[in-house]
């Protein structure tokens, strides 16, 4: 009796415990294909919390940028500008979704120019040191929304 209530107990553990690797999935990454030569593009993909609490994401980073940004659209007296901002939160059992006019993240700096079909790392960083490594194509924008102009970000 107390060994099938041990093993009872193992397999209620298991399913009640969700690893903090499966918490957060990145689904549909990409970052955009750039003219060579051109010194910043964007990466974007839908972030899902399989998890009850929220997630925030607090860094961002990758090899083939010098920095790796958080950004958001806003608008502002009549205008889309773009602004940098330092965390995204993903609710509990839910989704945020980073796109172009909206949250994304941007690559400045790039040491090299990007070739379609190549993938590029990016890794994020939450606020509870959960990290997560993503290998997003490069990809044309296609039917995409286009983005605002990156010259126009705000301070």
């Amino acid at each position: 009796m107390t060994k099938t209530i041990s093993i009872l107990l193992a397999v209620l553990a298991g399913v009640f415990a969700a690893p903090a690797w499966a918490q957060v999935q990145v689904h549909g990454p990409m970052v955009r294909m750039v003219p060579p030569g051109q010194p910043i593009s964007a990466a974007f993909m839908t972030l899902h919390n399989h998890g009850i609490d929220e997630k925030i994401l607090v860094k961002v980073h990758s090899d083939v940028a010098g920095a790796a940004e958080m950004h958001n659209h806003i608008l502002a007296d009549g205008m889309m500008k773009m602004r940098r901002i330092d965390t995204i939160v993903v609710p509990g059992h839910g989704r945020v979704e980073l796109k172009p006019g909206g949250l994304h993240i941007m690559l400045i700096g790039l040491s090299r120019n990007l070739q379609l079909g190549e993938r590029v790392t990016i890794d994020l960083e939450f606020a509870d040191g959960e990290r997560l490594t993503v290998n997003a194509p490069v990809q044309m924008a296609g039917d995409m929304r286009s983005e605002s102009n990156h010259t126009k970000h705000a301070d």
